[in-house]
């Protein structure tokens, strides 16, 4: 006898993925309509590499993601963890957030076994659709044949393009392209033998995480919007130009702002270093873009409210 076929759960959002629209057609589509049961079925070679099974997380756009299914998702993937009779789990998810909605589950979930996300840039009606490719190979990555020895673990991934990104650094770099996943330091390579991440936070008991907004800067942008951000916010990310600079009048209303606010770059690359003079006493994003730091501000928020705790989480 063979050796035992892995077991792949996957667990579908919505998106492209499981988009619809007019036959032979890439746009004009709607989002998050076609159930992960029938998403498995289009893929047929799915069961020359492992035994499946499918789950509706939910069904939704990619940008009209919630904390709510963020927790959900997350609490899922991490009973799967537990399951002995589970080998590993891809998240099939809209591009438009699937940086974000990684990033979160990268952060809260110890992965023993390798959570592998995927998309699609078109909708499964396309007449050329690139959702059965990825899907198929996130599956053959979970099940360790896409590499050496062991599936990737102990990291959240994204596999796109024929391409694997470590959940901590990929980005939707292109709004068209098929390939249009990067990293944020382009260059180097998704290593899954690189050590399991230190920064973890237990949302097992959440119910809902605190409200971050971004606010983006721009020549001219009016400080009013912090204001307003600020009063609609329990925290704040700022993406602001270069290395996370804005204009002097944005400085003087930030002064006002009595929230936890973190200076990141809207360039999503590079390190930003917290000029002390334009924003004292804020916290730097380091090298993430403003999305992931809004990410990671709530968590952090739920966490801790003190400002010199959350510096030092954004500092490992």
């Amino acid at each position: 006898m063979g050796a035992r076929k892995k077991h792949i759960v996957i667990l579908a959002t919505g998106g492209t993925i499981a988009g619809v629209g007019e036959p032979g057609k890439d746009t004009g589509y709607v989002s998050g309509q076609i159930s992960a049961a029938d998403l498995v079925k289009s893929v047929p070679e799915l069961s020359d590499y492992a035994e499946i099974s499918a789950e509706q997380i939910c069904n939704v756009n990619s940008d009209d993601m919630t904390d709510a299914l963020w927790l959900k998702l997350s609490r899922r993937i991490a009973e799967l963890e537990a399951d002995d009779a589970v080998d590993g789990i891809v998240v099939t998810h809209g591009t438009d957030t699937m940086d974000e909605t990684a990033f979160f589950v990268s952060l809260t979930v110890r992965c023993e076994k390798a959570v592998i996300f995927t998309g699609s840039m078109k909708p499964a009606t396309a007449k050329n659709p690139d959702g059965p490719a990825n899907l198929l190979g996130a599956v053959r990555v979970a099940a360790g044949f896409a590499v050496d020895d062991d599936p990737p673990a102990n990291k959240v991934w994204v596999y796109f393009a024929g391409e694997l990104f470590d959940a901590r650094r990929v980005q939707k770099c292109n709004a068209s392209a098929l390939d249009a996943m990067g990293v944020d330091a382009p260059g180097v390579g998704a290593d899954w033998n690189a050590p399991r991440e230190k920064l973890f936070f237990d949302v097992s008991k959440l119910q809902s995480l605190p409200r971050v907004n971004v606010v983006y800067f721009a020549v001219d942008a009016n400080p009013k919007i912090l204001e307003y951000a600020a009063c609609v916010s329990d925290g704040l990310v700022i993406a602001g130009a270069g290395s996370g600079e804005f204009s002097l009048p944005w400085a003087t209303v930030l002064e006002k702002i009595d929230i936890p606010v973190v200076i990141a770059s809207r360039t999503h690359h590079g390190n930003v270093t917290l000029n002390e003079t334009l924003a004292p006493g804020r916290i730097g994003a380091g090298t993430l873009p403003p999305q992931k730091a809004a990410v990671l501000l709530r968590l952090a928020l739920a966490t801790t409210p003190k400002v010199s705790e959350i510096k030092r989480l954004f500092s490992e």
